[in-house]
């Protein structure tokens, strides 16, 4: 429970981001501001056709104007690995997925518009730029694939010739009897049939990417600056399958982070290009990228196509689910790309619901487009958004109440294992609907309604429900379902002579808080001030190994593991302590940073017991060694699985198409909660994320490759004015049962339930006013919304 201290006061209490004072005061340390002495600048240069075959480069001219160091071709690499893909993915019928190399240069052959053809590295980004114009290249321009229905026609020209087609895996998950899912369907008394899309997304965090390569030829160390969300993973990538360097020889360092939201997690070929001119080039190496390179280069999200029906009884149980989907992969896979339409997103397709069978199938595609990986929520959003809208499109056709239809079938009874392989191990879906029904004024809309007809507008409620599966564990279980690497994380809890403490962490903060929240749960549990406790993260060369920050998964997995090694350092101080008061271990108590004996007034502070430590007059060194510093690696046992509900209110204009969100409303369950103020923000930013997808943002391309919305010109951000005053609340809490903190994740479920709701909400108000609509596909653009409405 929060506590009475809004300022301070360990878990549940919401003292102010301590981070936010340099961000705001403009003294963060971002990779761009990082410069090291002598260091060149690399320009790239860019491939500005979808497929091409590269018949020849000529550098001579660029090679010779004033500021060159040395010019890459694809041929510098040829000896090298190229981007590993991080997850394997076994199809229907027993193969293995078709895993393309990906080259950090082009290899020959040009798969998408931005990818590298070229890099010139120089004394200045200026001259690196001039040159790279100079370059001469000879192409073939190949045929462009990028429809993926075409792309699986049997006469389609292939992204790979090296590979039999664009067809990366064929999945099926859940009920794979096709027989037994087709006689749910016939005997089911009403099927509803639903076509649609999850539009393709660009993240564009804050802060494009930027790397610096820097190489020591003194101890024969590379350091790596960039802005990853993973800096360990990029590591272990680069080292072991690209660059093929000893890990103990590389340092890779992740300082402040301005947003990721996904796509900084992977590792892309500017770090390894960066890391490896660096000693070819005999100086450290800087890439900054642009906004307009950031569309083309970094790891697009979603862009799923998919068809879903829902089976129903009499009395309008579900009995039945099937969903088809195509996801498209881009032209190469990306770190964690084939997991995302395949596990992160078949296993969530039973929802909140016991819907008894479920089958689902995707195919994967490889298109002439920018790689598509993980982007906020990854997989479980494409899930939710197309459960929840085929049900709202059920209920229309039952003339059923939405929210009825959806308590009706809610899971209830916990733990609960689903058709598709999870075991939901706690929740309370009715409570959540409950509060929602409050805290979005449900009783009130008839007569918001009424009002906004009188104003001559269309007014629509959209209800929808999400559960996410956080953490991404245990590591055997993703191992056997294709991960390549462990999903664990890891902390390092280092007590100073003084009391003070250092917290080493694997998890990375970009945004999340983690310099706040993380110290409250260590501070709480030793009963000392949190500003006592310092965050250490982003530095493979001082933190332990960890899997980084995505997936919602940092206080769950490695909170988790700050608390086991904090566990260490209690247990072996309350030794030291009861060596000081003459008593036994297990009678020492530790509350409010005192150490006492039970049943009586001896005590000692933890300031005294941690210079004990160091300075170890007062105990004797064969029990126990000098120092008090402890480190845990926690492997969870299950996923956490936040839920909630949320409702959205729009007007629409029917003159014009114009969308207004007017009210929202998120009631959540993400179990404990340690820092409140940071979970409201985080879930305002997933609702913004969400409101952008739905009405506004959509990567396009054209026949022949090219990305119609490659600027802010073209690709709509939301901006304040598109979002309202949210109304959240994550009262309702059913603790994680298999974590320490009991907590499940909350930074992904905004973005996760806000899509759903809103299309429900225009379709409803569509509907109200007399329109036959039964679906938009995103982004519902006033152009879509009045096409739509006139027919």
């Amino acid at each position: 429970m929060p506590k009475d201290n809004p300022n301070g006061g360990g878990i549940g209490a919401s003292p102010k981001r301590r981070e936010d004072v340099r961000f705001l005061t403009g003294a963060g340390n971002y990779t761009d501001d990082i410069n090291v002495n002598g260091q060149a600048y690399v320009h790239f240069l860019r491939a500005d056709v979808a497929h091409a075959t590269i018949n020849s480069i000529d550098t001579s001219a660029a090679a010779e104007m004033p500021g060159v160091v040395k010019i890459f071709t694809g041929a510098d690499f040829a000896e090298v690995g190229g981007i590993p893909c991080g997850w394997g993915v076994t199809d229907r019928h027993g193969n293995p997925q078709q895993e393309p190399r990906h080259p950090i240069i082009a290899d020959g052959t040009i798969r998408h518009v931005g990818e590298i053809v070229a890099a010139v590295v120089a004394d200045t980004l200026e001259q690196a730029r001039d040159a790279a114009e100079a370059i001469e290249l000879d192409l073939s321009d190949k045929p462009a694939v990028v429809n993926m229905a075409a792309a699986l026609a049997e006469d389609a020209t292939k992204v790979h010739e090296d590979l039999t087609s664009n067809l990366c895996y064929d999945w099926v998950f859940g009920n794979d009897d096709d027989d037994a899912v087709q006689a749910a369907f016939d005997s089911a008394a009403h099927v509803t049939t639903l076509e649609l899309v999850n539009n393709r997304l660009v993240a564009n965090p804050m802060e494009p990417r930027v790397a610096i390569g820097d190489y020591s030829r003194g101890t024969d160390e590379y350091t790596l600056h960039t802005t990853s969300q993973n800096p360990h993973v990029i590591r272990l990538l680069m080292c072991a399958f690209v660059l093929g360097l000893p890990e103990h020889k590389v340092r890779v360092v992740a300082p402040d982070v301005g947003g990721g939201f996904g796509s900084k997690i992977f590792h892309y070929a500017e770090e390894a290009f960066c890391t490896h001119a660096a000693k070819a080039c005999g100086r450290a190496v800087k890439w900054t990228s642009t906004r307009s390179e950031a569309f083309i280069s970094d790891a697009h999200g979603r862009d799923h196509v998919s068809k879903i029906e829902l089976a129903l009884d009499a009395d309008n149980n579900f009995t039945a689910l099937r969903t088809n989907t195509m996801a498209n992969m881009g032209a190469y896979l990306s770190t964690f790309s084939t997991s995302v339409p395949s596990y992160l997103h078949g296993t969530l397709m039973a929802g909140n619901y016991k819907t008894p069978i479920v089958q689902v199938n995707v195919k994967t595609v490889f298109t002439n487009t920018v790689p598509v990986d993980a982007y906020r929520g990854a997989g479980r959003p494409e899930a939710t958004y197309q459960l929840e809208r085929v049900i709202d499109k059920a209920a229309r056709e039952l003339g059923a109440d939405p929210i009825a239809l959806r308590r009706q079938n809610f899971i209830t009874e916990f733990p609960y294992e689903t058709p598709v392989a999870l075991t939901y191990d706690t929740g309370d879906y009715v409570a959540t609907m409950d509060k929602l029904e409050e805290v979005a004024d449900v009783a009130g809309f008839a007569a918001r309604r009424a009002e906004s007809e009188k104003n001559g507008k269309l007014r629509g409620f959209g209800v929808n429900c999400y559960i996410e599966a956080c953490g991404i564990a245990p590591s055997n279980i993703v191992g056997m379902l294709g991960a390549r690497a462990g999903l664990y994380d890891a902390a390092t809890v280092r007590v100073n002579a003084t009391g003070s403490i250092s917290v080493m962490v694997g998890a990375h903060s970009h945004g999340q808080g983690h310099e706040t929240s993380f110290p409250q749960v260590v501070a709480d549990m030793i009963g000392i001030d949190e500003s006592m406790v310092d965050i250490v993260h982003g530095d493979t060369g001082r933190v332990p190994f960890g899997m980084g920050t995505y997936g919602s998964r940092s206080i769950a997995v490695c909170g988790s593991a700050m608390v086991r090694a904090t566990e260490k350092i209690i247990s072996k101080a309350k030794k030291i302590a009861a060596h000081l008061m003459e008593a036994s271990d297990a009678d020492i108590e530790l509350k409010d940073g005192q150490f006492t004996v039970a049943g009586t007034d001896k005590s000692v502070a933890w300031g005294d017991v941690c210079l004990t430590a160091y300075v170890p007059h007062n105990y004797p060194l064969e029990e126990l060694e000098p120092g008090l510093e402890e480190t845990a690696f926690y492997d969870p046992a299950n996923f956490t699985y936040p839920a909630g509900a949320y409702a959205c209110e729009v007007e629409v204009d029917p003159d014009t198409g114009k969308v207004t969100i007017e009210r929202f409303a998120a009631a959540d369950d993400f179990g404990n909660i340690i820092n409140p103020m940071i979970v409201d923000g985080q879930v305002h930013g997933g609702l913004g994320q969400g409101i952008g997808q739905a009405l506004l943002e959509n990567a396009a391309y054209d026949e022949d490759g090219q990305l119609l919305s490659a600027s802010y010109m073209d690709y709509a951000m939301p901006r304040a004015d598109d979002v309202p005053f949210y109304q959240v609340d994550h009262s309702c809490q059913t603790p994680c049962t298999h974590n320490p903190l009991g907590v499940k994740g909350c930074g992904e479920a905004g973005a996760i339930g806000s899509p759903p709701a809103v299309v429900n909400a225009v379709i409803d108000a569509l509907q109200s006013g007399g329109k036959n609509v039964t679906h938009i596909d995103m982004p519902l653009s006033p152009s879509r919304v009045w096409m739509a409405m006139n027919g």
